[in-house]
């Protein structure tokens, strides 16, 4: 796949890391089309969407119960909110260029929520399958629902952090090679002027259909980390989804 990019971006007069401009020669439906499949620069994009979206997953890991919360309830949450304000205060507005150190920041909440959800979906795990535990089987139930959440929520950020390089490399025309392929990527005529870009809700819908279906859908995953991001909500939506209804069907029986 690598290679297979590597050889149309240079048709297209760039690089695999560098800008993909179309080819001098191309006709201008040509050039439209060649663009959209690499991803047309992004506008500035806003924090918001991601902020409120940090702010709903640490809601939904404050009313888990204790025992699946690593370390004290409010310990993880907390810091998670420290960061997340030291983002919004630092960065309120995605612009056309990102610190290193903001980026950094970043990445590493997003992976402070993952491994808190991770930890939580690891004791669920073990909780379901055990005979002996000291939640309710009705309790681990109603707890699934959060970290099912929760998955979905990390997973479209980490997807939205990523892809080409981050939100602030996307407004650059110098993009990356595209880490997945949208259907407005393969079909721009689809789209209203020809010329779009995803949004933080384009990545949340990707996510989202992703653990409902365990498989992509409309959106394709292309770079080798995004495809194994797949691979990993995947599994945790079905590890909770299998074992839940398990579960239920035994208190039910």
């Amino acid at each position: 796949m690598a290679e297979a990019l590597d050889d149309e971006a240079s048709e297209c007069g760039g690089d695999r890391d560098g800008a993909r401009g179309p080819a001098p020669g191309a006709e201008p439906a040509e050039r439209s089309e060649r663009a959209a499949e690499w991803g047309n620069p992004a506008g500035a994009e806003p924090r918001w969407p991601a902020t409120l979206a940090v702010l709903v997953a640490i809601g939904l890991q404050l009313i888990l119960p204790g025992r699946l919360v690593l370390g004290p309830t409010w310990v993880l949450p907390a810091l998670e909110g420290v960061l997340g304000l030291a983002l919004l205060v630092t960065n309120p507005r995605r612009d056309t260029e990102e610190t290193r150190h903001i980026r950094v920041l970043s990445i590493g909440l997003i992976a402070l929520i993952n491994l808190a959800n991770l930890f939580s979906l690891g004791y669920l795990v073990h909780a379901l399958i055990s005979s002996r535990h000291p939640v309710g089987g009705r309790t681990l139930i109603y707890a699934s629902v959060p970290v099912w959440l929760t998955n979905i929520i990390v997973f479209a950020l980490w997807f939205w952090e990523l892809d080409r390089g981050g939100p602030a490399a996307r407004v650059s025309a110098r993009h990356r090679a595209p880490d997945f392929l949208f259907p407005q990527m393969s079909a721009p005529g689809s789209v209203p002027g020809g010329s779009w870009s995803p949004s933080f809700l384009d990545y949340l819908y990707t996510s989202f259909t992703n653990v409902t279906a365990f498989s992509p859908t409309d959106t394709m995953p292309l770079s080798a980390w995004a495809k194994l991001l797949f691979m990993v909500e995947s599994l945790a939506s079905l590890l909770t989804v299998a074992l839940v209804v398990s579960r239920a069907v035994n208190i039910l029986a």
